[in-house]
């Protein structure tokens, strides 16, 4: 599952380097968590969301397939990090 799933989202971002994906089985089912690189956020979610819920589709289709819950999850860094670092200063409450 997690290489079919990386194999995905790879083709769909433009730097394929920067993908993470990490599976974790608990009762429930499995959770699916992918990581991008900033820039390719946008690309993975798609238009009004249909990308990133094409993918959830394919997850669930393919887990329950084998008798398994899938829930995939696209995470994306804290926004202290979306900011761009030469922007924020050092003093309190110093931004651009």
């Amino acid at each position: 599952m997690k290489e079919f799933i990386v194999y995905l989202i790879k083709n769909l971002v433009e730097d394929p380097a920067d993908v993470a994906v990490e599976v974790i089985e608990k009762e429930q089912g499995m959770f699916v968590e992918v990581r991008v690189a900033n820039k390719d956020i946008a690309r993975v979610v798609g238009k009004q969301g249909r990308t990133i819920n094409a993918l959830r589709t394919i997850a669930m289709t393919v887990g329950a397939r084998f008798g398994r819950r899938v829930r995939l999850e696209l995470l994306s860094d804290p926004i202290s990090k979306l900011v761009a670092p030469e922007l924020v200063t050092e003093e309190k409450g110093d931004s651009v």
